[in-house]
């Protein structure tokens, strides 16, 4: 074995049950070197890593070689896999807000790590936990340290998990999706970060993503599964070259393509704003006067009409969740609020509660917004149920199976639980959840963010249908400009809280007026 071999499985097979989720994978990664593996969801990436790592739940049944910094991992006790998991190896997981403890505030999580593995207390550890927050480009730091996870932005609490992963100087680095909640410009400095990492401590980094023009730009070799399957493995450059598997060819040309259907002239407006906005208050210190209240979204006006779809983009932190929150009184704002010629901002109650069928929100983290306690038949129908409790059983039973079939999931799946699919698949049971009442307005906060990009063109291509069909408007948040493209008709480009500037789709990403707007669309894959 090489020198320079720091990981590597061999044969490696994962069986839950009857059902092999990885079958005789062979994989290694070298010292200072990235290591990109890429395919669908549920090609068995994940699984993978966390099988490696002895992730899986018990019951798993894991076959093959396992072996880092010449150590057989099959041999190791607990506490040894304690301490290597965390310390020698980091891992950034895919889903932030489910990894982070919700009754812990950041500087509490990143500490526990530092004082497991290093043994920093105190003021030390202050100072390093403030190096790593820094170092994964957080503002207000002192602030972050006493905040809990839901306080954060999607993008936000995947910054934290990578301070976390990279606390304790790791030798390797498992990156699971690492930045699929980040907007392009934090994707730029996150992968030039990690690569900094990797030259400065020759760390080995194994990048797993469905972002093929991420694994282009940072990658020294790629491996590529599909269905559990080894399809085909090589350098960068000779993989997306001349790819040798057709199934790689299809990966590389899935790119977010089309636009949408054009509006009709005499569209009615749906939702309208006027001079909304957004504040915190914050915590008042012990014996001292209660700090200003945080602005999170300044007065802003805007205006979206029936069939329309509005892109709303923005670094992580801007303010896009909040706005779009607040629009559907899922946060309390001032200003006014009109749907469909009503004022939603004075409603309550049971008013507002009949004003909810007619629309839908399909949140950032699909995990996080599943219950993990019921089957995906009932998860689909709750909403359905509880605003039409009329429907028979039969009725309702053939909704769900259309909401299935209409985000291409098999009606069968209705009986099985959100742990038993990959993120791409629960996404789609989320976006199912929310058509299925045919809503007028649907708020899809990154819809697109844990879809690989064959499933993004599939899934593109129904919200463009379900939208011809039955005239939805879209509010779409998305850090991914070349999916916004393909799908809005107007954007609004958000800053700090701030609107940068907005206007027709295609005509401000071909003259951005904002040095803003021109740095977002030169960091994605549009420039």
């Amino acid at each position: 074995m090489s020198d320079k071999r720091l990981f590597e499985l061999r044969q490696l097979t994962i069986r839950f049950g009857a059902h092999t989720a990885v079958n005789s994978l062979d994989l290694h990664v070298d010292r200072g070197e990235t290591v990109a593996m890429v395919g669908e969801s549920g090609s068995g990436k994940s699984v993978s890593a966390l099988g490696a790592l002895g992730l899986l739940p018990a019951g798993t049944e894991i076959q093959g070689e396992r072996r880092f910094d010449g150590r057989d991992l099959d041999t190791l006790s607990a506490r040894q896999w304690n301490a290597l998991r965390g310390g020698e190896i980091g891992f950034i997981f895919q889903e932030p807000m489910t990894s982070l403890n919700p009754l812990h505030s950041v500087g509490k999580q990143l500490g526990e790590t530092l004082r497991l593995h290093q043994g920093l207390r105190g003021e030390a550890a202050k100072r390093r936990i403030r190096e790593l927050l820094a170092q994964v480009k957080l503002p207000r730091v002192d602030e972050l340290m006493s905040s809990w996870p839901h306080q954060l932005s999607g993008g936000q609490r995947q910054r934290v998990m990578i301070a976390m992963a990279i606390a304790n100087d790791p030798q390797l680095l498992i990156a699971d999706e690492p930045t699929t909640a980040l907007d392009v410009t934090v994707q730029r400095d996150i992968l030039a970060l990690l690569g900094d990492l990797r030259d400065r401590y020759a760390m080995g980094l194994l990048l797993i993503s469905h972002d093929l023009n991420l694994v282009r730009r940072h990658a020294d070799r790629v491996v590529v599964m599909r269905h559990g399957e080894h399809v085909e493995s090589g350098p960068t450059p000779t993989v997306f070259d001349s790819p040798q598997a057709t199934y790689t060819r299809q990966l590389i040309d899935a790119v977010p393509d089309g636009r949408p259907v054009p509006l009709q002239d005499d569209a009615k407006p749906l939702l309208k704003a006027n001079q909304l906005s957004v504040t915190f208050p914050r915590p008042k210190p012990f014996l001292r006067p209660r700090p200003p209240a945080f602005v999170a979204v300044e007065p802003l006006s805007l205006q979206l009409r029936q069939g329309e779809t509005l892109g709303v983009v923005g670094e992580s932190g801007s303010g896009k969740t909040t706005l779009a929150s607040a629009l559907i009184r899922l946060l309390p704002a001032s200003g006014e609020i009109h749907f469909a010629d009503q004022r939603l901002d004075l409603l309550s109650g049971d008013a507002l509660r009949r004003q909810r069928r007619g629309f839908q929100i399909v949140f950032q983290d699909p995990y996080g917004s599943l219950s993990p306690r019921m089957p995906v038949a009932d998860i689909i129908s709750e909403g359905l149920r509880f605003h039409h409790p009329e429907l028979e059983e039969a009725a309702v039973a053939e909704r769900i199976a259309e909401a299935l079939r209409d985000v291409d999931l098999p009606p069968d799946c209705g009986r099985r639980y959100p742990h038993e699919f990959s993120g791409g698949q629960r996404q789609r049971i989320a976006i199912a959840r929310a058509l299925i009442l045919k809503p007028r307005l649907l708020v899809l906060d990154e819809p697109t963010s844990a879809l690989d990009r064959t499933v993004q063109k599939q899934l593109i291509e129904l919200l463009r249908n379900v939208q011809t069909r039955h005239g939805l408007s879209y509010l779409f948040i998305s850090h991914d400009l070349a999916v916004v493209r393909a799908m809005a008709h107007r954007m609004l480009v958000l800053k700090d809280g701030k609107v940068v500037e907005q206007g027709e789709c295609e005509a401000l990403l071909e003259a951005p007026r904002s040095p803003y707007t021109q740095a977002l669309i030169e960091a994605s894959a549009l420039s």
